[in-house]
């Protein structure tokens, strides 16, 4: 029997507990297992850095959601994808990644790998000629986010597996803006998923952590190979925080994008207002593509105000429902100035994004407060 993704959302991987018939999976607070003889694991568990029963609930789940053969939970989105740069490529491996990539992503490229010899090139997804352009013999990856973060670029995920896999490269798509629940990348072609569960997955702002589901059998043997002798995994309550986070994911998905669709709606009617950056919009570059690729459209808007970079600022800090933060996709709004605070980090650099910019995490609050309070931030 088929499951919708909600089912499997709250079954997979999280059958009651044999002992006490415990629907919720619980949190096994232990880092070493009794052995029946050397050698004589019970359900293969030894050492809790290799595995632990929570973080398997979590893993299973999530392989499930995504439509992947295996599972992986992380420490932080960036361990998971510090994992897959160690486990997939050497120095002198190339990587083409997005233009406007998340700041922390192009960090750990342009500051930590490439000291270690990996190398980079950005190009634009929306643009298959120009991301084959950046392709070269060493080329392992082509990484993408879709939507992108914090410009809200769109790209064409089955496109651009072919192209990798054309390139004898991997497709990695970071799939945290959009979740597992509006966007299905392995479906598409992609060979790893990325997540930070931190933001939608988890949901509720209270825990950190990464992800990453993969495709193929052997690659996914390869990345559990370093995520062990890497070490950066889930604890085992971060783990439970975060798979009952991924229980409602689906309600509160639908409930994001209603109220993002009502603040764009404002936004492109206010005359302060220069440019809204939302995938829905017909008029966005990706709209047709996001279309075919995602059930809906997020709750991530970014748009651009008259009066350059204190303005923007200003708005930020005139803000009050929604909160002043870094960080997205929890069941409460947030505000934030990109260029000063998450992408800080690619200032000066062919990443760096506009100074008029301003990005919002829509939440799960009574829409006409979160309008109210957009309005009186604006002026």
């Amino acid at each position: 029997m088929s499951n919708g993704f909600e089912t499997l959302a709250i079954h997979a991987g999280q059958e009651p507990d044999p002992l006490t018939g415990a629907v919720v999976p619980p949190i096994y607070a232990t880092s070493t297992y009794k052995q029946d003889g050397v050698g004589g694991l019970r359900s293969g568990y030894e050492y809790s850095r290799s595995a632990n029963p929570t973080r398997t609930a979590l893993e299973e789940a999530l392989a499930a959601v995504e439509g992947g053969v295996r599972g992986l939970a992380f420490a932080s989105g960036l361990a998971a994808e510090d994992t897959i740069l160690r486990t997939v490529c050497k120095p002198n491996d190339h990587v083409v990644i997005p233009n406007d990539a998340y700041g922390g992503t192009y960090r750990l490229f342009a500051k930590v790998n490439e000291r270690w010899g990996l190398r980079y090139d950005p190009a634009p997804l929306g643009d298959i000629d120009a991301v084959a352009a950046a392709v070269t013999q060493k080329t392992k990856i082509i990484w993408v986010e879709t939507p992108t973060n914090p410009l809200l670029g769109i790209a064409d995920i089955a496109a651009l597996a072919e192209l990798a896999h054309s390139c004898g490269a991997l497709l990695v798509v970071d799939n945290t803006f959009a979740s597992p629940y509006l966007q299905q990348p392995l479906a598409l072609g992609a060979d790893i998923v990325v997540h930070s569960t931190t933001k939608y997955v988890g949901g509720h702002s209270d825990v950190v952590g990464g992800a990453l589901i993969a495709r193929d059998q052997g690659l996914a043997d390869e990345l559990a190979y370093h995520q062990n002798a890497m070490g950066a995994v889930a604890g085992p309550f971060d783990a439970w925080l975060t798979l009952r986070g991924l229980k409602t994911l689906g309600v509160r998905m639908d409930r994001h994008c209603d109220n993002a669709e009502r603040v764009v709606d404002l936004l492109l009617a206010h005359p302060r207002v220069t440019e809204v950056l939302y995938p829905g919009l017909p008029e966005h570059a990706g709209h047709e593509v996001a279309a075919k690729q995602m059930k809906r459209f997020g709750g991530m808007v970014s748009f651009r105000v008259e009066g350059g970079e204190q303005a923007a600022v200003d708005v930020c800090n005139r803000a009050k429902l929604f909160t002043l933060g870094e960080s997205l996709g929890g069941v409460e709004s947030l505000i934030e100035h990109p260029g000063r605070m998450t992408h800080a980090s690619a200032a000066g650099s062919p990443l760096e994004v506009p100074a008029d910019l301003v990005r919002l995490s829509v939440g799960i609050e009574t829409v006409d407060d979160l309008l109210e309070d957009l309005t009186q931030a604006l002026g």
